[in-house]
């Protein structure tokens, strides 16, 4: 819950369809408020207190960082167009991109740190519940009942997502998608696993909410939140980043211009939509426009 409070208003700008990213910012206060009453039925007085912290966490967000998305995008753009777009560029890329995040949870720690600490007991057992209930849907999505099974199935997923940036793929492509799924092993399985150590580790946490260092483990929380899940996650992830930057590198080496025209269009919507969505810090701008 936590990591949704604090990377929202990312995810919704940057994993929406590009002709929704504007609808999609405009509207993640609200998005972020439905999906956490979804886990935890909230009091009028949190629900208020929480909109209040997501319209601070938006201006400041805005003003800052959607800034710095664009220029990211500017240089992503200005990569592609020379023909740069050997792996250590893609690296640059994907550390770039996930540079954007440890800022915005920082930011998010107070509001969710306040949320948390005003959860009765039983609230907090309507959380429990309810993460449990959305972890055993995502093992019974994800985990299907042979290894065979649940490669295709992250071999579709990944198509789906490649897709969207870079067009249809063409057979090559196709081919080295499913073979970087087949070498991916075990990854869904301890991705799940992983989840469901943080989801206990907040539980375990909540059950100190009213100690004067409960800030500070929620700081821990979303900070260290790969170290919480566990040594497999940790090495899992540092393998998963690795070859996801190999994958990337290999699939735009084996694009058509059809492929490197989709990406341009696309990075530029996105930019486009991030510099119509960029604010003041005085809270003028085009957030609203």
């Amino acid at each position: 819950m936590i990591r949704i409070v604090s990377i929202a208003l990312l995810g919704l700008a940057l994993l929406a369809g590009c002709s929704s990213t504007k609808m999609a910012y405009r509207y993640a206060d609200w998005g972020i408020v439905w999906w956490v009453d979804d886990y935890i039925p909230m009091t009028a007085e949190q629900e208020s207190r929480l909109e209040q912290d997501i319209r601070g966490l938006r201006q400041w967000h805005c003003a800052t960082e959607l800034p710095r998305y664009s220029e990211w995008l500017a240089q992503l753009k200005s990569d592609v167009r020379s023909g740069n777009l050997s792996q250590s560029t893609v690296t640059h890329h994907q550390e770039q991109l996930l540079s954007f995040f440890p800022p915005l949870m920082e930011r998010a720690r107070p509001a969710a740190t306040r949320l948390l600490s005003s959860l009765s007991d039983e609230q907090v057992q309507q959380l429990a519940s309810n993460m449990e209930e959305s972890q055993k849907e995502l093992e019974d999505e994800f985990l299907a009942d042979n290894p065979e099974q649940t490669r295709e199935a992250r071999a579709e997923r990944t198509m789906e997502r490649v897709e969207r940036w870079l067009g249809s793929l063409n057979e090559r492509q196709r081919d080295t998608v499913n073979a970087w799924s087949e070498g991916r092993g075990k990854q869904t399985e301890i991705w799940l696993e992983g989840r469901r150590n943080w989801q206990q580790a907040l539980i375990d946490a909540l059950a100190t909410r009213d100690s004067d260092d409960f800030s500070d483990r929620v700081h821990y929380l979303m900070s260290n939140y790969e170290e919480v899940r566990g040594e497999r996650y940790q090495r899992m992830m540092s393998e998963s980043r690795a070859a996801m930057a190999g994958l990337m590198t290999d699939l735009l080496q084996q694009a058509d211009q059809r492929h490197l025209d989709h990406l341009l269009e696309q990075a530029a919507t996105m930019q486009g939509d991030f510099d119509t969505l960029a604010c003041t810090s005085e809270g003028t701008g085009s957030l609203n426009g």
